[in-house]
């Protein structure tokens, strides 16, 4: 009883811990909010690749040969790949994304799928361990709160109040205690492809590292900046390896 109770409340933890970060960043004005965000992303990058390469990847090959971890890793990622090709699988890592103004329902949506599969990843690694689980959740937190001031930014903008946008955002995030829930179940019962959910876990982080997020961050000058990013890029991984130690 214990694992299924840590499991949900890390998933919800990851949901919507990010989002409660994200609603009190709105609060400051918008010059302070452009500079936050990157460094928050650059943060989010360092953690989702060190508790991915570090930790949810070595628990894998412990139970899998190398060749079906890395089949299952690269399925993951293109899988991703055409969800996010099928709108299926959006993220908005800025405060002001164009992309998806006058979107709102696919946004919920997106953003609901979304934490579902957080919330199924952060089970997958607490039935491994609960350390294992622990950096997840961090880790799913950290990438959660750009994301989440982008989906409030286009709720705002399509003219909803911040009450009301906070509330739809929450209902979204609660979806990634429904994929918790799912995941105990279907590890439960198979518990055979728990090694396969964690490299799928793996490309999940991975996919929303190196595609979503650190393009954003090639973006502008090479200048102080580049250092900054760096260093929290460096902070978020020591921070996956301290966790998982």
């Amino acid at each position: 009883m214990r694992v299924p109770l840590i499991a949900l409340g890390l998933s919800l933890l990851g949901g919507l811990g990010g989002l409660l970060v994200a609603s009190g960043i709105l609060l400051i004005n918008d010059s302070r909010r452009a500079r936050l965000i990157p460094w928050l992303v650059s943060y989010a990058v360092g953690a989702l690749l060190g508790v991915s390469m570090l930790a949810i990847l070595p628990n894998a090959l412990e139970n899998l040969p190398a060749s079906r971890v890395f089949g299952t890793l690269l399925l993951g990622i293109l899988a991703f790949f055409v969800l996010e090709k099928l709108v299926l699988w959006r993220h908005c890592h800025i405060h002001d994304c164009e992309v998806h103004d006058g979107s709102v329902f696919p946004v919920l949506i997106g953003d609901a799928f979304h934490n579902f599969v957080d919330g199924a990843v952060i089970a997958a690694a607490v039935m491994t361990s609960v350390p294992l689980g622990v950096s997840t959740a961090l880790a799913v937190a950290a990438h959660e709160i750009p994301q989440e001031v982008g989906d409030f930014a286009i709720l705002l903008h399509a003219g909803y109040s911040r009450r009301r946008a906070l509330l739809l955002n929450v209902t979204s995030g609660l979806a990634s205690a429904g994929g918790a829930i799912v995941a105990l179940v279907a590890l439960n019962q198979v518990p055979v492809i728990l090694p396969y959910c964690l490299a799928l876990a793996a490309a999940s982080f991975l996919y929303v590292a190196m595609a979503d997020l650190i393009p954003g961050l090639h973006r502008g000058r090479t200048d102080a900046h580049s250092m900054r990013q760096i260093v929290l890029i460096a902070a978020g991984v020591a921070t996956a390896f301290v966790l998982v130690q």
